[in-house]
C-alpha cells in the first residue's frame, strides 16, 4: 500500500504547478528563471537527502559491526552499492525528459488556461499506452481503443472544445500542452525501468541533476549573478523544486519499480483533478460543470484498462479454484 500511496502523493505534487507558475508569470519572472530556480532546489534537496540517507546507513552498520550482527551491517552495505558512470549517465538521462516536460509545459501557461495546460499534459496517460504498444510491437487490445475513445471524449468535454470551439484556444499553447504530454509519458516510464537497483534517494539526485545540467545548456542561470534570485523569484523557486523537481521524482523513485508504469500511469490520474480545482479557486479560472464531468470521464478512463485487467483475474482465480472444478 505504501508504494501506491507514493506515486499518488508524487503525482497530486505535480498538480500544483500550473498554478504555482502562473502566479510566477504574473511577478514577470521569465521561463528559464522559473525552471532554473526549481530545478536548483530540487538538485540542492535531492542530494541532502541522498547524503542524509547515507549517513543514516552507515551509523546503523557501524553499531551492526559492533554488536557483532555482520548480517544487518551487510544488508545496510549493500543497499547502497556504489553506482557504475555508466549506471549515473543512464540516470541522467532518464531525468532530462522532466526538463523537457516543465518547460514546454510551463510555456504552454503563456498561451492557454492551466485548466486546459493540465488536461492536454494529461494526455500523456494514452500516449505511454501507445509508446509500450509500439516498443513491445504489439497491437493495443480492445480495451486500449475503447480507453481511448473515452479519453478522447472526455478531453473534449474537460478542455470546453465543444462549448467554445477550438478556434478560441492558442494553437502553438495546444502543441506545447501536447509535446508536454509525450515528454511526461517517457519520464513515467524510464523513471520505473533506470538502475532500478539503485537506491531510490540516490536515484532521484541523479535524475535531477542530469536535468538540471540539460537546463544549464539551454538557459544559463543568469539569475543566480544578477540578484535576481533573492526576490521573490526565490520563494517561487522554492516551491516549484519541493513539489516538482524533489518529491515527485523521490517518490516514483520508491514506488513504480514496485507497482509498474501502468499502474502508475493511473493513479497519477490524480494530478488532474488536484490542478482544475487550483486553477478554479486560486487563479479563479472559470470550468463549468460540463467541464468538470469530462473531467471525470478522463479518470473513469484512465481507470478502466486496470479494473477490467483485475476482473478478469479474479474471474480466472475463480474458475481455477477446486470449487470449479
Amino acid at each position: 500500500m505504501k508504494y501506491y500511496l507514493s506515486v499518488l502523493a508524487g503525482a497530486m505534487s505535480y498538480g500544483i504547478l500550473s498554478t504555482i507558475v502562473v502566479l510566477a508569470y504574473g511577478q514577470g519572472y521569465q521561463l528559464g528563471e522559473v525552471v532554473g530556480t526549481q530545478l536548483i532546489t530540487g538538485f540542492i534537496l535531492s542530494w541532502m537527502l541522498a547524503l542524509y540517507t547515507r549517513f543514516r546507513a552507515g551509523r546503523r552498520a557501524k553499531r551492526g559491526l559492533q554488536r557483532n550482527e555482520q548480517s544487518s551491517a551487510s544488508s545496510a552495505s549493500t543497499v547502497f552499492t556504489r553506482l557504475t558512470w555508466k549506471q549515473r549517465l543512464l540516470l541522467m538521462a532518464a531525468g532530462t525528459p522532466t526538463v523537457i516536460t516543465g518547460l514546454v509545459y510551463y510555456q504552454s501557461l503563456r498561451y492557454i488556461p492551466a485548466s486546459l495546460a493540465i488536461i492536454l499534459l494529461f494526455q500523456f496517460t494514452w500516449i505511454s499506452v501507445l509508446i509500450q504498444a509500439i516498443s513491445k510491437r504489439q497491437r493495443p487490445d480492445k480495451v486500449t481503443f475503447l480507453t481511448l475513445i473515452i479519453l478522447f471524449g472526455g478531453t473534449l468535454l474537460a478542455a470546453g472544445f465543444l462549448e467554445q470551439g477550438l478556434g478560441e484556444f492558442s494553437g502553438l499553447g495546444i502543441v506545447l500542452g501536447l509535446m508536454a504530454a509525450v515528454s511526461y509519458s517517457l519520464f513515467v516510464l524510464f523513471s520505473g525501468k533506470a538502475v532500478p537497483s539503485a537506491h531510490p534517494a540516490f536515484r532521484s539526485a541523479w535524475m535531477v541533476t542530469g536535468g538540471l545540467i540539460l537546463l544549464c545548456i539551454l538557459f544559463p542561470p543568469t539569475f543566480l549573478f544578477n540578484g535576481l534570485i533573492w526576490s521573490q523569484l526565490l520563494v517561487f523557486g522554492l516551491l516549484l523544486g519541493f513539489f516538482g523537481a524533489f518529491i515527485p521524482p523521490v517518490l516514483f523513485a520508491i514506488g513504480v519499480p514496485h507497482i509498474g508504469g501502468d499502474m502508475a500511469g493511473i493513479l497519477g490520474a490524480v494530478e488532474l483533478p488536484v490542478a482544475v480545482l487550483l486553477s478554479s479557486f486560486v487563479l479563479h479560472e472559470h470550468v463549468s460543470g460540463l467541464q468538470w464531468f469530462g473531467v471525470i470521464i478522463v479518470l473513469i478512463g484512465v481507470a478502466l484498462p486496470e479494473l477490467i485487467k483485475k476482473i478478469r483475474m479474479r474471474r480466472s482465480e475463480g474458475q481455477s479454484s477446486p470449487l470449479y472444478s
